[in-house]
């Protein structure tokens, strides 16, 4: 058992790791919300590399999908359960994966049950993509493939903040919220998921119809931020939202991303707001 000192830290070590974006406002949180979010997120990560990645066999892509999400369906799994799924594909799989049970470990016990429940709808519907091989021809599978890959961790955010200090969203402006993050990095990178023979983009669909869709969902997710008192949550969810604005409107402006100095000029305003 690793004690709470060091998950943290290690914790802490690997969101800065996979991702700066939810890295800088995780960091920002209180003592305990900072726990349940960051533990969420990695569990998240987890199995989002299943997901992506780019040697592993469709077949093995779902069978572990697949039984991560029963063994989350049941509160008496062990350590030992996911340490003996992952052994066969130890050398394949990411650390950040191989770790799900710390990251588990790392959650607060009173909010587990949000964080696995959303976890383990994740997994089933990433499951069931892989299987499809992500071939999505109209806004009906679009609206579904983005829901388990992102709107759940709206949901999951949302039921986080519930525990946090009782408060109430509305679930499906949260899906909104994922659903709309998700959807810039669709846009964002075409070209390298037609490299691996992904397409996220419904039958007639080019870029001006994705971004129609994508400023759609952003404006629901500010509606979403609107209705929510607490500070913290405010600044939380803020900072990946005007990031995710930032860099749509460089798309549109013909640029990649936004550069470092632009983040750090987004964060800062969010933050002394």
């Amino acid at each position: 058992m690793t004690d709470q000192s060091n998950l943290h830290t290690k914790a802490m070590d690997f969101l800065l790791k996979t991702s700066r974006t939810f890295f800088i406002p995780i960091s920002y949180l209180p003592k305990g919300l900072q726990e349940a979010i960051g533990a969420a997120y990695l569990c998240m990560r987890a199995i989002d590399e299943i997901e992506d990645h780019p040697e592993l066999p469709a077949d093995s892509k779902i069978s572990l999908l697949q039984t991560i999400s029963e063994l989350l369906k049941t509160d008496d799994y062990s350590e030992k359960e996911l340490q003996t799924l992952f052994e066969p594909y130890k050398d394949d799989l990411p650390e950040v994966t191989l770790l799900l049970s710390d990251w588990i470990q790392y959650c607060p016990p009173s909010a587990t049950a949000k964080v696995l429940g959303s976890t383990q709808e994740m997994a089933e519907g990433m499951a069931k993509w892989v299987a499809k091989d992500w071939q999505i021809h109209n806004k009906e599978e679009l609206d579904d493939y983005t829901y388990y890959v992102a709107g759940l961790v709206g949901v999951m955010l949302s039921d986080i903040w519930n525990w946090y200090d009782g408060t109430e969203t509305d679930r499906d402006l949260a899906i909104a919220f994922g659903r709309g993050l998700q959807t810039v990095n669709i846009l964002r990178n075409r070209e390298e998921d037609a490299e691996r023979g992904v397409n996220f983009y419904p039958d007639g669909w080019g870029f001006d119809e994705m971004l129609a869709y994508t400023e759609h969902n952003l404006a629901l997710a500010d509606t979403y931020i609107a209705e929510i008192e607490t500070k913290e949550v405010i600044q939380f969810c803020k900072i990946p939202l005007e990031l995710a604005k930032a860099t749509l409107k460089a798309l549109k402006e013909g640029k990649e991303k936004i550069d470092r100095a632009t983040v750090t000029k987004i964060v800062n305003q969010v933050v002394e707001h």
